[in-house]
């Protein structure tokens, strides 16, 4: 079982920066993409930012050039760090980890999602 802790939400004015880190424990074997996604209220949850093993990132649009997606690949550790922050990125922010586990009986993949963490821009 692969468990995804989540931090680093909070209160923020609009051009401010935020920093959120989410990492993964339990029964791995490897990781493939680490991503972070996020939801506001009444919107359906949408793709933020993902890395894969060698780098790549990937953005949503509305986040290019102010975001950065990070991984630490030794800590099993994802980061979003987040700047010149507006009120429409208020949500809630889920981290989101693919990869491989082996619980004693076979490698077996997983998809864990983290707890989500509250990030609130104020204008």
């Amino acid at each position: 079982q692969v468990q995804l802790v989540e931090s680093g939400g909070g209160l923020v004015q609009a051009g401010g920066s935020l920093r959120l880190s989410c990492a993964a424990s339990g029964t791995i074997f490897s990781i493939n993409a680490m991503g972070w996604y996020r939801q506001a209220p009444g919107k359906q949850r949408a793709l933020v930012a993902t890395i894969t093993t060698g780098g790549n990132t990937n953005y949503a649009d509305s986040v290019k050039g102010r975001f950065t997606i990070s991984r630490d690949n030794a800590k099993n550790t994802v980061y979003l760090q987040m700047n010149s922050l507006k009120p429409e990125d208020t949500a809630v922010y889920y981290c989101n980890v693919n990869g491989r586990s082996d619980p004693g009986y076979g490698l077996r993949q997983f998809n864990s999602w983290g707890q989500g963490t509250q990030v609130t821009v104020s204008s």
